[in-house]
């Protein structure tokens, strides 16, 4: 691999980089500075839906530049209530806030879930979060988190959760008896940053039941495992049920930064003028990309070809290395697929680049993949070849 140096001395060193930089992609792969070709199996983090470069997506943001990137929230926006009826309709529910990112999607997630409290005359609301989930590194995103290691020197905490188990619906009731100030349920329907954890549809069904029974808002964090990843828009249409509270970001604007909060009726109307608000959120060009990714899945038949391709990488993974010592498991949904080792491999990351494929490590020892969702089936056999030898080498060492 050809390094370039792994940081500039005027940059913050806030993340261990991998020692290339990127130059330009096309479909599934990219190319770096110094022309080497690396298949794509991250999408930036899931975020790069239509993969690279797309013949239909670039022109639309092109003509969008040309015309206006932004214009503020003084004024409507009309691209905002289109992309807002898309939504709505996608996920049953009614209204959404745009933002730019998922850290923000999840903050107005929880002021909105303790204004719905105090509008109840609840004086310290608290909200249900879990164990391992990761929703952002903002004071109040990073409280609700689920990980001491990234909160370690930014206490203290904001109060107001309540942390439980994945999957226990005894431990959920147990936690919150006799409780009168909870007023919200939080959590990822597969958790990303916590190793690709997936709720059972069960639980989920049972936690929608009790929301209800207790007059809870359901919210679920839909930021990395929505927007087609899973095969279905979002991942917690396979259990059958629908949250009050949604934030989704990432994939919906394919590498534009939009991010939402889409909300039900028990939510939608709690936020007035002068309770939330955004500068670059629902901007003409952020809102132009969400509207283009959702109309150029809608025609490529990308929420099908995830369900498909995704079926075929998880069982290839199986079948190449799902036997082996030190093969844990492999498990999520659609193009959403963490494999765990019985080891950390951190190393992964390099070397895998190295052999011209992009992906990730999480928790330690979670291989995360997060490919396009225009992966083909060859993707999936190239990343399976190139991935394999070098699992195969770290369980050996």
């Amino acid at each position: 691999m050809a390094f370039i140096e792994a940081a500039s001395p005027h940059t913050m060193n806030t993340y261990g980089r991998v020692p290339i930089a990127l130059s330009h992609g096309r479909g599934a792969r990219v190319w770096d500075v110094n022309g080497k070709e690396y298949l794509d199996a991250l999408a930036g983090i899931a975020v790069n839906t239509l993969g690279h470069g797309h013949p239909k997506l670039v022109p639309a943001l092109q003509d969008q530049v040309a015309k206006l990137i932004h214009s503020s929230n003084y004024y409507h926006v009309p691209n905002q209530e289109k992309l807002a009826a898309k939504l709505s309709e996608l996920s049953g529910l009614t209204n959404a806030f745009f933002c730019s990112t998922g850290l923000e999607a999840n903050e107005a997630a929880i002021k909105l879930a303790r204004k719905y409290g105090h509008d109840k005359g609840i004086e310290a609301p608290q909200i249900v979060v879990y164990e391992k989930a990761f929703h952002g590194r903002s004071i109040a995103t990073l409280s609700a988190t689920g990980n001491e290691k990234v909160q370690k020197g930014f206490g203290p905490l904001v109060p107001g959760f309540i942390r439980v188990p994945m999957n226990d619906i005894g431990a959920l009731k147990s936690a919150t008896e006799g409780n009168q100030d909870v007023v919200a349920v939080f959590f990822e329907t597969i958790q990303g940053e916590g190793g690709i954890n997936p709720m059972r549809a069960e639980y989920l069904q049972q936690v929608r039941q009790l929301c209800d029974e207790r007059g809870w808002l359901l919210m679920i964090d839909e930021v990395q495992c929505g927007m087609g990843r899973t095969g279905k828009w979002f991942a917690h249409q396979w259990a059958g049920i629908r949250p009050d509270v949604m934030p989704i970001a990432k994939g919906l604007g394919s590498g534009v930064p939009v991010g939402a909060v889409v909300a039900g009726p028990k939510a939608a109307n709690i936020f007035q003028p002068g309770n939330h608000g955004t500068t670059f959120g629902g901007n003409p060009l952020a809102m132009r990309a969400g509207v283009e990714t959702i109309r150029i899945m809608e025609e490529d038949g990308l929420l099908e070809n995830a369900a498909t391709v995704g079926a075929y990488l998880k069982r290839s993974l199986e079948q190449e290395l799902g036997s082996l010592p030190g093969v844990k498991e492999v498990r999520g949904q659609g193009l959403m697929l963490g494999m765990e080792l019985d080891r950390p491999c951190g190393v992964l990351v390099n070397r895998a680049a190295e052999a011209g494929l992009l992906l990730s490590v999480t928790a330690d020892t979670v291989v995360r993949l997060l490919p396009p969702l225009i992966f083909t089936k060859a993707d999936v056999d190239e990343t399976v070849t190139k991935l394999a030898p070098l699992v195969k080498a770290v369980l050996a060492e």
